[in-house]
């Protein structure tokens, strides 16, 4: 049987060390997260492998790699307030939860809600409320909030219904698709306005929602 605790160790020792991953709270978390939890049963004996793993509805479990390094370039703290936008089984919101003060997890289907909020208590994340809405709209019960991820997969746009949702001075980070190779992006909101710098290259599917619009050819 595989030794989870050791896997995880591992995990962070070569995939999330070696990435320049240097807050603490941000390898704590990653070691203290059971990994394993937030995949289906029959797949968690590659819970910890170094690449994304795909789940049901079109979204994946960023590879541990790509998620620390969009964690540390947030920089969480104890009194930030984040938005998780499709937080798909959960596991995004576990370890920000770990970090900050408050998570408010975003799913649009009442099975990835059900299925993210039976691992998040399974894990005992209590800081993290899972909720039920388009993921384009984002929570706006909970605004405005401090940090902002969209972990489940890749974007083309951020629409401004959601980045209207983050405070000024506020921070959000996601993955831009580009054909086979994508950049993550962390964003600062100033003047009502995000500024986005590219950060590292990653890959993920592209989330439903978040295309850009095409115009029309002949």
């Amino acid at each position: 049987m595989l030794d989870f605790a050791q896997a995880r160790t591992t995990m962070v020792d070569t995939q999330v060390r070696p990435s320049d991953v240097t807050r603490f709270p941000v390898i704590e978390a990653m070691l203290a997260i059971p990994r394993e939890l937030f995949v289906p049963a029959p797949r968690r004996s590659v819970a910890y492998v170094g690449e994304n793993l795909s789940l049901p509805g079109g979204r994946v479990m960023l590879e541990a790699r790509t998620l620390a390094k969009m964690i540390d370039g947030l920089d969480p703290g104890p009194e930030d307030l984040v938005l998780d936008v499709a937080c798909s089984n959960g596991y995004a919101a576990a370890v920000l939860g770990r970090i900050a003060g408050a998570v408010v997890a975003l799913e649009d289907e009442a099975g990835a809600v059900a299925t993210a909020e039976g691992a998040l208590r399974e894990a005992g994340a209590e800081t993290v409320a899972v909720v039920q809405g388009p993921l384009t709209e984002g929570w706006d019960a909970q605004a405005p909030y401090d940090i902002m991820i969209v972990s489940g997969g890749a974007v083309e746009v951020v629409p401004d219904s959601l980045t209207s949702q983050l405070r000024e001075g506020g921070r959000i980070a996601a993955l831009f698709h580009q054909g086979a190779l994508g950049v993550v992006r962390i964003g600062l909101k100033s003047g009502g306005e995000i500024t986005w710098r590219d950060q590292f290259n990653a890959h993920a599917p592209l989330l439903a929602g978040f295309a850009r619009q095409r115009g029309f050819t002949l």
